[in-house]
């Protein structure tokens, strides 16, 4: 929450290979002022079909400021290196191309 109890959150989605290196990013727009924001948008990478069991994509939530630095409010990752839910959410989702897979997941502390 910023000083008048709001917050103006937005999420960044980055692709990762099996070794860590930040193969691409996008962000979604700033929701502000709210504590339960709504993000109705979709994005589409092209990965490889070879690749795509060898990378992880990690979802951030962050809150943006525009003095100082953002804060990071949360994240999770599917994908190579995701375990429990999230790793079952990606699996499935490989099982299903071009389907929606939906499923709800908490957020892990973030992390700057």
């Amino acid at each position: 929450m910023d000083v008048g109890g709001l917050s103006d959150p937005y999420v960044k989605i980055t692709v990762y290979s099996s070794d860590n290196k930040r193969l691409k990013k996008k962000k979604t727009t700033v929701k502000k002022n709210t504590l339960n924001p709504y993000f109705n948008e979709s994005f589409s990478f092209e990965i490889p079909f070879e690749q795509i069991q060898k990378v992880s994509v990690t979802i951030t939530v962050n809150d943006y400021d525009r003095m100082g630095k953002n804060e990071a409010i949360g994240k999770l990752t599917l994908g190579c290196h995701a375990s429990g839910s999230e790793l079952r959410h990606w699996s499935d989702m490989l099982a299903s191309p071009r389907r929606p897979i939906a499923q709800w997941h908490t957020l892990m502390q973030g992390e700057d």
